[in-house]
């Protein structure tokens, strides 16, 4: 019997030891893989395109001559175009396109759309402006004041004309995305001709000129 015990006690012991010398693997702990969230305010509204720099009260004046009054439907939807893609990740909002204002909402509205969407753009651009840090004063109230009452005495148009063009330019210059198409390639000439939609208005408008003289 007590060999019996003898026998096993030194079994047990060494039982104890491998228990003692062998550690159970930690579990490995595999972080998950963080689930991107785009932030507020990075959100692109339609295609990304390099912004109009270009515009001006005495090229729209000139170009509303020549092209009979066509080209004033390319400045106003260049504007609404830009400003969604400048303001629309940071305010959510989307100003409606001039032509569909033109042809459709503002005769339908008796003209009252017109109003509400100039108001709504001008006042869209103060805000960007004011937002961006850019020290030049436009907006909502420049509208009712120049455009309004400042037909009163006929120049006032014209200075609102000014004004938001002026605006628009400013706010294209300072957005990221146009810096960094610029940067990537060279401002193009001509960009009122690569439009198949304004430049065959353009070429029926030359036409119809010409045969009217003949």
């Amino acid at each position: 019997m007590n060999e019996q015990n003898n026998y096993q006690q030194p079994v047990e012991q060494n039982f104890q030891q491998d228990n003692r010398g062998y550690q159970q693997p930690a579990p490995q702990y595999q972080q998950p893989a963080p689930q991107y969230q785009q932030p507020y305010g990075q959100q692109f509204y339609g295609p990304v395109r390099q912004l109009n720099t270009r515009r001006g009260l005495i090229k729209l004046i000139l170009l509303s001559i020549i092209t009979f009054g066509i080209y004033p439907f390319v400045f106003f939807s260049g504007i609404s175009e830009d400003i969604n893609l400048i303001a629309s990740r940071f305010d959510g909002k989307k100003t409606m396109h001039y032509c569909l204002m033109a042809f459709i909402i503002g005769p339908l509205t008796l003209g009252i759309g017109f109003i509400v969407w100039f108001h709504n753009l001008s006042s869209r651009m103060g805000n960007e402006l004011a937002r961006r840090g850019i020290a030049y004063s436009f907006g909502a109230s420049d509208y009712w004041l120049w455009n309004v009452l400042g037909s009163l005495i006929i120049i006032g148009p014209f200075v609102y004309l000014h004004k938001l063009a002026r605006a628009s330019v400013l706010l294209a210059e300072d957005d990221p995305i146009h810096i960094y198409i610029l940067y990537k390639n060279k401002q193009s000439q001509g960009a009122i001709f690569r439009s198949p939609f304004i430049f065959y208005l353009l070429l029926n408008t030359a036409i119809s000129s010409i045969w009217l003289y003949i």
